[in-house]
């Protein structure tokens, strides 16, 4: 089949990476480029509404290990290409995926992008996807399996710790897929029969850093600053929670970096929701920058009076 010429999309400038750099790298440039450019803070921007879409896509593609790879390996061909004079409109599109597909085990049908993840994605992210699926069969950048396909689905840490639900369109209707509430990195939801050909699909959880809250199984650990008045002569202090915030009391003569636990406060056990793990509170002491001239009269009078 011959596929019509198009445009190379070049994924990393979009984001503004480099082609080395890590996960890491590539999440933080798409959260600053998505917060800027998106629809919410520009209403009715029909450009920023597309450089969105474009930004979204280039991570749905830089953010998973195997897309990566076999994105990263039509790059190579595309820049030889360009490099030995060729034109844009020219590169063989059809040939490169003959070459990908060769030494693939074929004779499993993949689906198409649209159908089973709903729109929104270029003619390039679909030409380059939907073909590898098809081509590619067990090898396809989706992961097909034996008996399912697989998708990741990213989600935030409050979506993970609240259960959340994810929309797909697949053979012409639309689903409405619950993520229970406790899922982690890894956790698979299964969704029967929404894969092409009547296979099941398989959600592979992905869930997103929070700056707030660090995981350790269903135990969450998080920071919290408290003013030095607070600790030296005891009182209450507002501490982030995944359910929301909280009031900690705290002890006169609380140490800096001493921890709290927060019993039950932590993330839903996915086999029993009721069941929580325990939120860790690590005080760290914050020292005013400027006193009044009364409050450092009262300290220099304090540190005078041996303990």
């Amino acid at each position: 089949m011959k596929i019509a010429s198009m445009d190379y999309k070049d994924y990393y400038k979009i984001l503004g990476v480099e082609r080395k750099a890590s996960t890491d790298e590539i999440r933080s440039a798409y959260r600053k480029l998505a917060m800027k450019y998106h629809p919410d803070k520009n209403p009715g921007d029909k450009k920023a509404e597309d450089k969105f879409k474009e930004i979204n896509e280039a991570y749905q593609v830089l953010s998973d290990e195997q897309k990566r790879a076999h994105y990263d390996r039509l790059g190579s061909a595309y820049s030889n290409f360009r490099t030995s004079g060729g034109r844009p409109g020219d590169f063989q599109w059809d040939e490169w995926f003959q070459q990908q597909a060769a030494g693939q085990r074929s004779g499993q049908r993949g689906g198409n992008v649209d159908d089973m993840f709903g729109g929104g994605f270029s003619d390039f992210f679909r030409t380059i996807f939907g073909e590898a699926m098809r081509s590619q069969g067990r090898g396809n950048p989706f992961g097909q399996q034996a008996q399912g396909y697989e998708q990741e689905a990213q989600i935030s840490f409050q979506e993970a710790h609240n259960g959340t639900t994810r929309q797909l369109q697949t053979n012409g209707r639309k689903l409405q897929v619950r993520i229970p509430a406790g899922v982690k990195t890894g956790s698979k939801v299964r969704v029967a029969g929404a894969g092409p050909e009547g296979l099941d699909l398989y959600l592979i959880i992905k869930v997103e850093d929070d700056d707030r809250f660090e995981l350790d199984g269903s135990n969450v650990t998080t920071i919290s600053t408290v003013d030095i008045f607070t600790l030296i002569l005891g009182g209450e202090a507002e501490v982030e929670t995944p359910a929301g915030k909280v009031k900690l009391n705290i002890p006169a003569g609380t140490q800096p970096d001493q921890v709290f636990r927060l019993a039950g406060r932590g993330m839903p056990n996915l086999k029993d929701p009721k069941s929580k793990g325990d939120l860790y509170v690590k005080l760290k002491v914050q020292v005013p920058k400027y006193l009044s001239s009364k409050q450092r009269e009262l300290i220099e009078e304090a540190s005078r009076i041996k303990f």
